[in-house]
């Protein structure tokens, strides 16, 4: 009950930012394409694009080193966490140099006959690319200070950097509207001071806040965990890194065959995608820190139950706005975007597709970190990831149109399921017929049920906001009737009355005393 309760907080918390940030960062998006225009959103998506997913990066790196941190916090191991966090600190110094300097040698050759500008914005081109060079390093070696946060479950200071970020960002958004330089440069640069002004935060917080965040190599060094560590990050680094090559390389690819102006309905399906799918993203990072202390524990019961559940409820939660955006996307970036580029329609329906798959396996791919071992994952991870990138190569090659990138990233997202449902039970036991029982078919019961009774309304009325509104409440209410009758077992069902009772209770109480 008491981990129930703090998941159950810590969410609140995120979800409270959530709320704020997810209107800012849309009315930003809106700012930008309109400031830049399609050409220059397109330039930047393809060659700054990439500054969009260091938040993925940071997140997942952060996720190997939160591992480590958990697990000790699990054993109780206080001097343990301070050589976690020094040899941290040394392993991601050198990933982090490690990794421009790879950028800067294949930035070389993007900018030498692979991407497809023009000759006039080729210069403001590789001035996005250095800026997303620095980002990228700065953002790799703050994920120790973010993982001490994660570990620690401080999602209140989180949700005040998730506000303070998106308020820097419509700053930024609002400065390129009304600025006579390149709006285009000042962009990329401005979002790289971002990413630096949010570490640095990050990073006196940390000192400040939490005992083990204290730098002394000498007296922490421990080789035997340098070398634990170094095999861990690195395959999960591997993994990590090739997925965030392949999401790069859908725009480089795109690119390549059909210009910049693709790339914007790519990057506006990104921004929709990415505000949308922040539901189950907050439920998984309040759910990590669980599963890594259950791991470190040895109460592998409680981390697949704590899996199973995350990976139900973050399918729920991105399916009460999934569902209504899948069904008036014409009207929803009609009404968002002034200009809607051409397949952004398309491709924002396919990528929600697609994060609705990998909800079913993004908490027990948790699980298999947590447990270690990940060698082979880490390679199959990595070989799986690059597939979809080639295959959607050879078909735009042979003159398919661009939709089919999304179509054979969604066929990805089912084979990776099927990968990490089979490691899961390898690594951590999991019982697949369980899994597929009380997760999958309940998951899509749900899902089926009601996207047929929001469909309902298209018959009978023309596009307007009262349509899109009724929606919205058909699919509000369809899914919780649907997710609390199908969706959750019972002994699911008792584990939340036992958590929300008390809170009534409390409510009740305090409105007797006026």
């Amino acid at each position: 009950m008491q981990t129930a309760n703090r998941v159950a907080v810590n969410t609140g918390f995120l979800y409270a930012r959530m709320a704020i940030t997810i209107f800012i960062s849309l009315y930003a998006t809106r700012l930008i394409l309109n400031a830049l225009g399609a050409k220059d959103f397109g330039i930047f998506n393809v060659v700054g694009g990439a500054i969009a997913m260091l938040t993925f990066l940071n997140s997942s790196m952060a996720s190997a080193t939160q591992r480590f941190m958990s697990y000790s916090q699990g054993e109780g191991d206080l001097s343990k966490q301070k050589k976690i966090f020094n040899v941290s600190v040394v392993l991601h110094l050198f990933i982090g140099l490690i990794v421009v300097a790879l950028m800067e040698i294949v930035g070389y050759f993007l900018f030498n006959g692979i991407l497809s500008i023009s000759p006039n914005r080729l210069f403001a081109a590789k001035l996005i690319f250095h800026f997303l060079a620095i980002s990228t390093f700065f953002t790799i070696i703050s994920v120790p200070y973010d993982a001490v946060i994660n570990a620690h479950e401080n999602m209140l200071f989180v949700a005040i950097i998730g506000i303070f970020e998106a308020s820097l960002k419509l700053c930024v958004a609002l400065y390129i509207t009304f600025t006579t330089t390149d709006k285009l440069i000042s962009y990329g640069a401005l979002m790289a001071g971002i990413a630096i002004t949010l570490m640095l935060t990050q990073r006196i917080y940390c000192h400040i806040k939490y005992d083990e965040v204290t730098i002394n190599i000498r007296k922490h060094y421990d080789k035997h965990l340098f070398k634990e560590m170094t095999s861990f990050a690195g395959w999960s680094f591997m993994g990590n890194a090739a997925s965030m090559t392949a999401n790069y390389g859908q725009g480089i690819v795109i690119n390549m065959f059909f210009g910049t102006m693709v790339n914007a309905a790519q990057g506006v399906a990104n921004q929709l995608s990415g505000q949308l799918s922040a539901f189950a993203s907050t439920m998984l990072k309040a759910l990590n820190p669980v599963i890594g202390r259950s791991a470190g524990a040895g109460n592998r019961e409680l981390m697949l139950k704590a899996a199973m559940f995350g990976s139900k409820f973050s399918f729920f939660l991105m399916a009460i706005l999934y569902i209504p955006a899948l069904v008036e996307m014409p009207y929803i970036l009609n009404l968002w975007l002034k200009h809607v580029p051409d397949y952004a329609i398309i491709f924002c329906r396919l990528l929600l597709i697609k994060n609705l798959i990998e909800q079913f396996f993004l908490s027990l791919s948790s699980t298999i970190m947590a447990v270690g071992n990940i060698k082979k994952y880490g390679i199959y991870t990595s070989l799986l990831t690059f597939t979809p990138l080639v295959i959607s190569y050879f078909l735009f090659a042979l003159k398919f149109g661009p939709v089919w990138l999304y179509i054979v990233f969604i066929l990805y997202s089912l084979s990776a399921m099927i990968m990490v449902i089979y490691f899961a039970k390898v690594n951590c036991d999991l019982s697949i017929n369980m899994y597929i029982r009380t997760v999958i078919l309940r998951c899509v019961s749900v899902f089926v049920i009601v996207q047929i009774l929001c469909i309902i309304p298209l018959v009978f009325l023309q596009e307007s906001f009262f349509r899109l509104l009724l929606v919205l409440l058909i699919a509000t209410i369809g899914n919780i009737s649907s997710i609390w009758i199908i969706g959750f077992t019972n002994n699911e069902r008792e584990s939340i009355l036992q958590i929300i009772k008390p809170q009534i209770l409390k409510v009740k109480s305090k409105i007797k005393l006026f």
